[in-house]
């Protein structure tokens, strides 16, 4: 495989748009070989739980942590993260990136970790809603050191503010998409993943398309550039952590909205693979096929599932593919707070 040998030099390539506001001495970040990303939004409580859990790992060896804020203005996360740093929480970089976007943020600190970090080998990520098991970072790396694979994806498992919800946990917009480690096809969330410096390095800044920075998806088309560009993906379940989630989302309304949702991203991510004519009618006749096949697919997961609530989920995800088709976007992310 074809890969870029060298990482662009800060000030290569389209001008940068974040600004570093702390920084671990350069002696420090000249020897790290695997640093965390951390994208945070309005949640600096949450972001102390997983810089803490960061903090906390095992066996894993030293590391280097990349917090990228996303609020421009009042930059709460950024100063609750500079606060914990002074204290020596972690060692690298807090970075705020003000313009607002998912795909943004990623953006910022994927490229800060390329161009800061001369010895960097691997690159993880974890959100601000997430806490790490001790063992997770140490994980990664050991199927790094020995698996046939070059992108990695771990277990997340919800905690449920409201326990009454709990059994919402076996709804599929909760749930992994993989069970046990070992070779899976394709990788679809960067909620929890460990990535391996030449992927970024041949597929190239932007490496999230920010098109989707309000829909989502920007992580599935990366994933799928990746696979298109030779490289393979691994299943790792023990790199394993817990994603706190609200009352909020756990309303009717928002699991709704969110089926559409991952129904809308998979039918534009494959129209991107299948430019033209041919390719729109695969596309829609994929759609309807989910859709004549929903009663029945949902049929078989309210009963497995005991919910009518979680049965409805195939015929929301075809029925978003299907929205598509007439420009129907939701961009669930545009309002993060209500998300």
């Amino acid at each position: 495989m074809m890969q870029q040998a060298l990482a662009e030099r800060p000030g290569s390539g389209p001008p940068e748009t974040f600004e570093i506001v702390a920084q671990s001495a350069p002696e420090i970040l000249a020897h790290v070989e695997t640093v965390v990303c951390v994208p945070t939004f309005r949640r600096p409580d949450m972001l102390e739980r997983t810089l803490r859990s960061l903090a906390a790992q095992r066996g894993a060896g030293p590391f280097a942590v990349i917090v990228v804020e996303n609020e421009g203005g009042e930059r709460a996360g950024a100063e609750r993260a500079c606060e914990l740093f002074a204290e020596g929480l972690f060692e690298g970089l807090v970075i705020v990136e003000p313009r607002q976007g998912n795909c943004k943020a990623y953006n910022a600190a994927w490229r800060c970790a390329l161009t800061r970090l001369p010895a960097l080998r691997h690159i993880a990520g974890i959100d601000d809603d997430e806490e790490a098991e001790p063992g997770w970072l140490a994980a990664f790396l050991q199927a790094a050191a020995s698996a046939p694979a070059e992108l990695f994806g771990g277990s997340v498992t919800p905690r449920f503010e409201d326990p009454t919800r709990a059994w919402l946990g076996a709804h599929p917009v909760f749930r992994s998409h993989y069970t046990a480690s070992g070779p899976v096809p394709m990788l679809y969330s960067s909620a929890n993943y460990l990535i391996r410096r030449e992927v970024l390095d041949t597929l190239g800044f932007p490496y999230l398309d920010e098109s989707f920075d309000f829909t989502g998806g920007g992580d599935s088309d990366f994933f799928r550039r990746a696979m298109a560009a030779g490289f393979r993906f691994w299943w790792v379940q023990e790199a394993a952590q817990r994603e706190t989630m609200p009352a909020r989302r756990t309303e009717a309304d928002w699991i709704r909205a969110r089926g559409y949702r991952n129904g809308a991203i998979s039918a534009r991510i494959e129209r991107r693979s299948q430019p033209g004519r041919a390719g729109r009618v695969r596309v829609l006749a994929k759609s309807l096929m989910l859709l004549a096949a929903s009663p029945l697919r949902g049929l078989m997961l309210g009963l497995d599932t005991r919910s009518l609530t979680i049965g409805l989920y195939h015929a929301q995800v075809a029925l978003g593919r299907l929205g598509t088709e007439f420009g129907v976007q939701d961009e669930q992310y545009r309002v993060p707070d209500k998300n």
